[in-house]
């Protein structure tokens, strides 16, 4: 029997997201001057007011206010009448030294060494169900919202738009496990005040986004993915009606509260640590993106369909305590004798193809780099590689990896390992 299946995205306006991209973008100045400091940053936004707190370890010197006012800008709230604007907002900074308790348990005296800065498990899921191998109801939430706020920055068209919004997408599944049709799409977006009465301007907003945004996200899929927008996808398009009041003055925004929106969307599992505002050390993000990274590769590699990777660590121990793999039955890969090879199997020769040593994970990924304010808004995962200049603390420009954990570089690697 059809089942459904549902995944959420939130704007780079939704409050909870212009938390998570301050705390990265402080992340990322710290790492320019100071590729090796540890940082936790955490930050809250509210009605004209941002607080960034945490603990760093490092020796750059990083005046925050003006980071926090540019990523407010860059967002759009930039208008008194948006009470929260970049430019006259309270700004508070209550950053301060590392615990010493927490920094002897992850540097060693040998690099390789060192340890996990925390314990816990952390999860990376891939499925050959999209061309970037992330769940589709996901994707396609990020895409819908990704281009609103494309259309908004643009300003020719829906000329009403603010930054905060949400976007939902239900996908209705055969039995066999393979999409046959959007089943509901709602989006919600906060938007100006309208002269015309509520039901005009909600009708207004309805009309636009089945006719403008829709087509424009459709546009860029391929044709197995746009044969699923059939005539009988449910919209839901502010559903509660007026959306003037929004942002961090209509909601509170916390660093780290959107970790299923930041990973697969409820697809596969999650640990439960976040990742913005944390630097590598952390493997709640060092460890999640390295699993993902193995989870993508085994899957466009041919082992299986849908991949998820569990790694488990101890604070203070390099070596992870525990390697999981689970295949949901889609494996692929066969033995020497022609059997199919079993999850445990693949776990084994999973951890003889990668380091999983904290040390190791940040070296193959180029996490000491600043690159991660990019992925604060719209998903860690499912993003395309790519590269960006970088000027250090002495004014040399050099060129770095992002979204590295996405790079397809060892299919060759897995296919020699597993015989495909």
């Amino acid at each position: 029997m059809p089942y459904l299946f549902t995944s959420e995205s939130v704007s780079e306006g939704h409050p909870d997201k212009v938390a998570d991209q301050i705390s990265d973008a402080i992340l990322d100045e710290y790492l320019r001057q100071d590729p090796t400091a540890k940082v936790a940053c955490e930050t809250l936004v509210t009605t004209d007011f941002a607080l960034v707190a945490g603990e760093i370890k490092s020796t750059a010197h990083v005046d925050a206010e003006p980071i926090i006012r540019e990523v407010i800008r860059r967002i759009g709230y930039n208008k008194p009448e948006y009470l929260f604007n970049a430019d006259t907002c309270e700004v508070m900074n209550r950053l301060h030294e590392q615990s010493a308790d927490i920094n002897q348990g992850v540097e060693r005296a040998v690099a390789e060494d060192q340890g996990a800065g925390d314990q816990g498990m952390m999860f990376g899921y891939a499925t050959k169900e999209t061309d970037n191998y992330m769940p589709l109801a996901l994707d396609l939430s990020h895409r819908l919202l990704r281009e609103l706020s494309a259309i908004r920055k643009a300003g020719q068209e829906m000329t009403y738009l603010r930054p905060d919004a949400k976007s939902q997408v239900t996908i209705r599944y055969a039995d066999d496990n393979t999409p046959e049709a959007i089943e509901t799409i709602v989006v919600s977006t906060q938007h100006d005040e309208f002269d015309a009465s509520e039901e005009t301007m909600l009708a207004q907003i309805k009309e636009d986004i089945i006719n403008i945004l829709i087509p424009r996200v459709k546009a860029q899929l391929g044709p197995e993915v746009q044969q699923l927008f059939t005539t009988d996808i449910k919209h839901h398009i502010n559903p509660t009606g007026k959306f003037v009041i929004g942002g961090p003055h209509g909601d509170s925004g916390l660093t780290g509260r959107k970790i299923i929106v930041d990973t697969y969307g409820g697809k596969g599992a999650h640990g439960g640590g976040a990742f913005s505002g944390k630097d590598s050390s952390k493997v709640d993000r060092s460890a999640a993106y390295a699993a993902r990274h193995i989870a993508k590769n085994l899957v466009a590699a041919g082992v299986a369909d849908q991949v998820l990777v569990q790694v488990a660590y101890a604070i203070g121990v390099a070596q992870p305590v525990g390697v999981f793999v689970t295949t949901y039955g889609t494996t692929k890969a066969v033995g020497s004798t022609g059997e199919k090879l079993t999850d445990g199997q693949i776990a084994e020769k999973v951890q003889h193809l990668f380091d999983l040593r904290p040390y190791a994970i940040v070296q193959r990924l180029g996490l000491q780099n600043p690159i991660f304010a990019e992925s604060a808004a719209y998903g860690h995962m499912g993003r395309e590689a790519g590269t960006k200049q970088v000027q250090d603390a002495q004014g040399n420009t050099r060129t770095v990896e992002t979204f590295t954990w996405e790079k397809l570089d060892y299919v060759d690697k897995i296919k020699a390992e597993f015989g495909l």
